[in-house]
């Protein structure tokens, strides 16, 4: 890491004299100058920017240079506020499982799973089918019913079935980890997992996940051939018992008779990465110690993974929107703020968070761990895709109602003619916002929303709408004038749930399947920009363009009232889903 520390240094000033950004610090924000911000950021260079990743360290060097280039200072130490983050499981030594005499060890015969313990036992071992405990409308099935597991390894079969159903009541409850989780419930204290040849006719190992939410308890995943060796005193296979549950649909477990000695070793690697956290000090000697923060993530997605909708592709994903658009004008306004003689009688600390694909980890880190007194915060703004303003949509602007009179101030400083506005009242959403917005800081989260390309690799910087990004700074920084200056502070207000958005909320959330006009620009209702193949919204027969009206009967006109009606839903459950499709209304069922 030390040595890591001294060369990225040296790579990133090789890497800007090769991009030659403008060297002059101008007081207006020009497009020239963003896009020179933009395309080093999302440049194949920086690969992109995956936090813990040489491409987010070059990032956060380039992001201090310039903040500094502009006369800001640190707000502490070296301008870079660090920490870790969990981004890789590997398999430990002291992996293990024998029985009957026989030993196996890794890679042919057995591997951890990313969210086992890292411990030992040896126990008899109990096959327990598929390992649910399903009590719903549609299915009632008990895996563990008349089973003594308690303190016992418990053999299950992954996946479910009905394996070749995309739409089975099955399907929400069919993931290693809820299986592994289910058996501990139900008193298992180690858990053996194996596929059946319908499952997986290879019967071959995954590379272990970056899922790293241990249950505690041992759990390998092992080859047929060993599975059918601790079944052999009960006279069948792994084969004969995934094809009868599948064939009766009836939960079936009984002690296998063998004993299994084993153990699980899983090791969580951290990689180092940083928020850059930079001041402009206050012109005013009371105001200058309370402050108005400017931020924007910079990190993505690197060369893809889940969260990418370009679905196994394997390539650099740019990020130009997402967020290099957000980070360049937030330094381009840096630049104005400081040369723009009593502009800010408060001081004004511009953050670029790392981490925020991942859950909001930089912001969070920031937040929990702040370099100043929050109380003394008067707002918080954040950019975050702001670099796709169309003609035909509004820059949408969300937490106007985090303070008394805040909706007011955005309005008499948004010119009508000069933008189209959607303001909205929620304090929380999928960005950085979120973690101010829980200290209970006003925020004001501006977008120009989502589009095709977003986490896909052609989210490129050609695609930016360079001017549409002069008039969005325009707004911003008028907005941030008159936060930095006015001598009576903002008055917080609770303007929806503080909802914390992290990692495993992402993972397991009830989704449709479609990608939303996060810009609003339908009222009385939500529109479907994408539809994606094979999801609940596709399979139940929403097409791209519908509108969403309402859920279950209950109205949606916006983003905010999708988001509530989604988080009021459960896996598995069939709902109803009214939309307008070619001025006609439809009503569809969709299984979640």
């Amino acid at each position: 890491m030390i040595l890591l520390n001294r060369l990225i240094p040296v790579a990133f000033f090789y890497l800007l004299a090769a991009y030659s950004c403008n060297d002059s610090v101008t007081r207006e924000i020009g497009a020239g100058e963003l896009q020179d911000h933009i395309k080093f950021l999302s440049s194949d260079s920086l690969k992109g920017r995956q936090t813990g990743t040489r491409g987010d360290s070059l990032a956060a060097y380039y992001i201090k240079f310039q903040l500094s280039r502009a006369g800001l200072n640190p707000l502490s130490g070296d301008g870079f506020q660090r920490y870790k983050v969990a981004d890789k499981v590997i398999a430990g030594e002291k992996n293990f499982l024998s029985t009957d005499n026989q030993s196996f060890s890794l890679p042919t015969g057995i591997t951890p799973l990313s969210f086992s313990g890292s411990s030992e036992l040896e126990a008899e071992t109990v096959f327990a089918g598929y390992g649910f405990v399903i009590n719903n409308d549609s299915i009632q099935w008990n895996d563990y019913a008349n089973n003594d597991i308690k303190g016992k390894w418990v053999l299950l079969l992954r996946g479910d079935p009905e394996p070749n159903k995309s739409v089975s009541g099955f399907i929400p409850f069919n993931s290693d980890r809820d299986k592994a989780l289910m058996a501990k419930d139900m008193g298992a204290a180690g858990v053996l997992m194996v596929s059946g040849p319908i499952n997986d006719k290879e019967d071959s190992f995954e590379p272990l996940s970056s899922e790293a939410f241990s249950v505690e308890i041992p759990v390998l995943r092992i080859k047929r051939n060993i599975a059918d060796l601790i079944l052999s005193k009960t006279k069948t296979t792994v084969a004969d018992l995934e094809n009868r549950i599948n064939m009766t649909k009836k939960p079936g477990g009984f002690s296998t008779g063998a004993k299994v000695r084993g153990g699980s070793d899983v090791i969580v690697k951290q990689s180092a990465t940083r928020n850059v956290i930079m001041m402009l000090p206050g012109e005013d000697e009371l105001l200058k110690n309370e402050y108005l923060i400017i931020g924007g993530h910079f990190d993505h997605l690197g060369m893809g993974g889940s969260s990418s909708r370009a679905g196994d592709t394997v390539a650099v994903h740019h990020g130009a929107d997402d967020n290099a658009s957000g980070v360049g004008e937030m330094i381009e306004l840096a630049e104005k703020l400081a040369l723009t003689k009593g502009s800010h009688k408060r001081s004004i600390i511009f953050a670029a968070f790392s981490g925020e694909e991942l859950g909001l980890l930089g912001s969070k880190y920031f937040t929990d761990n702040p370099l100043i007194d929050l109380s003394k915060v008067n707002a918080m703004i954040n950019l975050d895709m702001v670099g796709r303003l169309r003609d035909s949509s509004a820059l949408q602007i969300g937490g106007a109602g985090t303070a008394e009179g805040l909706k007011d101030i955005i309005t008499s400083l948004g010119d009508t003619n000069n933008l189209k506005l959607t303001i909205t009242e929620e304090g929380s959403g999928p960005s950085d916002h979120s973690s101010f917005y829980g200290k209970n800081i006003p925020v004001l989260f501006f977008s120009t929303g989502a589009h095709l390309d977003y986490h896909t690799p052609s989210d490129t910087w050609d695609k930016i709408n360079y001017p549409g990004m002069v008039k969005v700074s325009d707004l911003v920084f008028a907005l941030a004038e008159k936060l930095a200056n006015d001598t009576a502070r903002l008055k917080f207000t609770e303007a929806g749930p503080k909802v914390e958005i992290n990692r495993a909320m992402r993972r397991r959330g009830v989704t449709l399947g479609i990608m939303p006009d996060f810009a609003g620009n339908i009222k009385n209702g939500l529109r479907a920009d994408l539809v994606t193949p094979g999801k609940p919204a596709a399979l139940g027969g929403m097409k791209k363009g519908d509108i969403i009206t309402s859920i279950n009967g209950k109205t949606v006109n916006n983003i905010q009232d999708y988001m509530f009606r989604m988080g009021q839903l459960k896996h598995g459950e069939t709902i109803s889903i009214e939309v307008l499709r070619n001025g006609k209304k439809e009503v569809l069922l969709i299984q979640l």
